[in-house]
């Protein structure tokens, strides 16, 4: 009910709010030049007034000019009369000369006669009398007056949107705020809602507008070479109608066309002028478009067409114009309101179920095909180890979530065939460089489930890469019967895999039985799903197991070190850059290690933290053999810190950050714990943090010279967005560090007010 009252109020509101939403939109195009004369230092008025003036401007100047191009078309176009009645004539000729319809119009016209020869019966009584209408004409002042209103519609429209553009720029703060409080609730939500929406909507515009520059003037060079006339005409005349989705480059193309039918007494400009269009269509839509657009809209294709559809119907050909930017509106408001949240399901380019899920559907809709394309695809963007850890193993547990509470019997049948299918495939597409003889040194058995036994062979598979030979068993419940026929392989390590959520019980029996068999064995369980009491120290020694992990890159990193760990050490470890040397001068050509930034950087450290409300933040730089750090934030073990409570420098191989240098990207460690490469390290372990995010100090040429870190005592995880976040303040840093004594005298003296925003200005604690 409240959706068709809402479409009614935009089909009969359409004479004011078609207004309004044309001025809404100019006031997107235009904000960012006005925005950018205000911060140079001019008044707000003379800058929206500078702006607008000049695009009045550039328009009439771009309209007198094609203006005089179509007077010279149309003082021509006469000229032109015979070449056109001639190809007519020829056209005609053509037509009426034996061809392959012949046999189909003589059809067409014996029917017709047939019908025609019905209908000739004689009319009873007299013929109909053929009457006419004849309107009185108009007197001079009638038709004036009716000249006068037809202009006054479109003038007085044009009149409310420049008004409604030039008061939008004038005071757009004051109409942000109203827009904030119609939103009303989270000021949070509100504000990132209204920035997306400006940012999504500039950007669109700003593409659009590149777009169709990049078709228009190939298509005004390519007529020009030609020798179609008003090449510069089409060329303008087809970049403003590509804003008008679909329909406007086909209209924009009849007119070049045509000019070149009527003026060449050949078919040769024609026929280039129809292939230089089509031409471009191509390159524009298949190669431009995609460059440029990307997702700068969020929108959906078959949105955009619905939408196209929708707004051309209440609004007409000006609804059609704005359907994209109006839609990428409502995608926004449903992004970050509760409330129409299905929105942004219905209008969203992403994916409305998220990859596990997907893959999870495919399977039980008995469609392994489309799961091993969708695998295939998310292979391709990492590795298989990273799939099993991120995807794989998701998948398993929404199956094992799902396997008594909703799945039927077929389901649970297409799941099982349909995993043998997906992995046996993986296999297959991604071998290890293992010979498939070589011995297992690790035998991957199912605790439970069929499920358990799945994760078991996507381990295997993972351990290959890592070069150790494992095989999988088929689930199986580890008792004396079953152990009596276990034939080990020659493996010395076994691997469990529990996804039930209490494994305790079943894993510590199953440890034992196989301690008592085989007293030498070295076993892993691999907890899926387990709770975090049995992941201390303390359980472990009661499972009797040799390690727990959860998770595939944590199996892959531990069985390896405990298989081989001298071989593991040396692979985990942190490499040396090539660039090392010319990285360490950058790094002493700052002069931050000299402590003469310490405040400004102790300060951004401190902003760090509060940012992410972590407990710790710190700021290091790493030398040729050593981890200093040059700013930090948060309480510390005192054994980490000297007597004035700073940090004291580290040894490089045991440095996080030196991750960072090494890989030159952001890394994140959701849980220390769980990572074997630091879990095992007993100076990390004294920092007493389960959390860490560093993000590189790229000085000059991209030279890493250090990290900005966060660090919490909790396991924790960042967004997409925080680590963009955490990469920009990692920029501020370097800024800080770079920038002499002077430089900064001389900054906080211009500009005072500014400093407590600004990068390198010392932040009060």
């Amino acid at each position: 009910m409240s959706g068709a009252v809402i479409l009614a109020a935009l089909y009969f509101g359409r004479e004011i709010l078609i207004p309004l939403a044309i001025a809404f939109l100019i006031t997107f195009a235009l904000s960012p030049p006005v925005t950018w004369l205000a911060r140079l230092g001019l008044p707000r008025l003379l800058a929206t007034s500078l702006v607008m003036v000049t695009v009045g401007c550039a328009l009439v100047g771009l309209g007198i000019i094609l203006g005089a191009q179509v007077r010279s078309i149309a003082v021509e176009l006469p000229a032109y009369q015979s070449t056109i009645l001639t190809k007519l004539a020829d056209l005609r000729q053509n037509l009426k000369a034996p061809g392959l319809f012949d046999g189909v119009l003589k059809t067409v016209e014996r029917v017709q006669k047939e019908v025609e020869s019905k209908d000739d019966k004689p009319a009873e009584g007299p013929p109909p009398q053929r009457v006419e209408i004849v309107p009185m004409p108009q007197t001079p002042f009638e038709q004036a007056f009716a000249w006068l209103v037809r202009s006054a519609e479109p003038l007085a429209t044009a009149g409310i949107v420049l008004i409604f553009v030039f008061l939008g720029l004038l005071d757009i703060g004051n109409l942000r705020d109203r827009f904030l409080r119609l939103l009303g609730g989270n000021f949070h939500r509100s504000t990132d809602a209204i920035q997306e929406a400006g940012a999504r909507i500039s950007r669109y515009l700003l593409m659009q507008l590149l777009v169709n520059v990049s078709y228009g003037v190939p298509l005004a060079l390519g007529l020009w070479i030609i020798g179609v006339p008003g090449a510069m005409l089409w060329g303008a005349l087809g970049a403003v109608m590509r804003f008008v989705p679909y329909v406007g480059p086909l209209i924009a193309a009849i007119f070049p066309v045509a000019i070149a039918f009527a003026v060449d007494n050949g078919w040769s400009m024609l026929l280039w002028t129809v292939a230089l269009i089509v031409i471009l269509e191509l390159i524009s839509n298949n190669i431009v478009e995609p460059l440029l657009y990307g997702s700068s809209t969020g929108l959906s294709a078959i949105s955009l067409i619905a939408a196209a559809i929708l707004w051309t119907a209440l609004w007409g050909p000006v609804g059609l114009i704005l359907s994209t930017p109006l839609t990428v509106c409502l995608l926004v408001l449903g992004r970050n309101l509760p409330q129409l949240r299905f929105l942004d399901t219905m209008l969203g380019s992403t994916p409305a179920l998220d990859i596990p899920a997907r893959i999870y559907q495919r399977l039980i809709a008995n469609d392994a095909d489309e799961a091993v394309e969708i695998a295939s695809t998310e292979i391709e963007k990492s590795s298989v180890v990273s799939f099993y850890d991120a995807i794989g193993i998701e998948v398993l547990r929404l199956a094992s979530e799902e396997y008594l509470q909703n799945a039927s019997a077929e389901h649970r049948l297409r799941l099982a065939s349909g995993m043998d299918a997906l992995l046996d495939d993986l296999k297959e597409q991604y071998p290890s460089s293992l010979s498939s003889e070589a011995t297992p040194t690790v035998l991957c058995i199912g605790g439970k489930w069929e499920i358990d036994a799945l994760a078991g062979e996507m381990l295997a598979h993972a351990l290959a890469f890592e070069g150790i030979a494992a095989t999988s068993q088929p689930p199986a419940s580890v008792n004396a019967d079953y152990l009596a026929k276990l034939d080990l392989k020659g493996a010395d390590l076994v691997c469990l895999s529990y996804f039930t959520s209490n494994p305790a019980i079943p894993a510590r029996h199953a440890c034992r039985r196989l301690r008592r068999r085989w007293p030498t064995l070295r076993i892993v369980l691999a907890l899926w799903n387990a709770p975090a009491e049995l992941l201390t120290d303390e359980s472990l020694e009661t499972l009797k197991a040799d390690a727990v992990v959860t998770s595939i890159e944590e199996a892959v990193r531990r069985i390896h070190r405990i298989v081989d760990p001298e071989e593991a050490k040396a692979a985990q470890r942190a490499s040396v850059p090539d660039n090392d040397a010319a990285r360490v001068d950058a790094l002493k050509a700052t002069g931050v290690l000299d402590g003469n930034k310490r405040d400004a950087l102790d300060a951004l450290a401190k902003r760090a933290a509060e940012v992410f409300d972590t407990s710790v933040a710190v700021i290091t730089t790493i030398d040729k053999d050593r981890e200093y750090f040059v700013g930090q934030s948060g309480k510390l073990p005192d054994a980490i810190t000297d007597d004035a409570g700073a940090l004291l420098p580290m040894d490089r191989e045991h440095a996080i950050c030196n991750y960072v240098v090494a890989d030159d990207e952001t890394l994140v460690v959701s849980d220390i714990e769980r990572d074997p490469r630091f879990a095992d390290n007993q100076t990390i372990e004294q920092w007493d943090m389960r959390f860490y995010a560093g993000a590189p100090l790229r000085a000059a040429d991209g030279l890493v010279i250090g990290a900005l870190c966060i660090l919490d005592s909790e396991p924790r995880t960042l967004k997409e967005s925080d680590v963009a976040l955490l990469e920009t303040m990692a920029a501020d840093v370097v800024a800080t560090m770079t920038t002499s004594d002077a430089e900064e005298e001389a900054s906080v003296e211009s500009a005072p007010a500014a400093s407590s925003g600004t990068a390198g200005q010392k932040v009060p604690p």
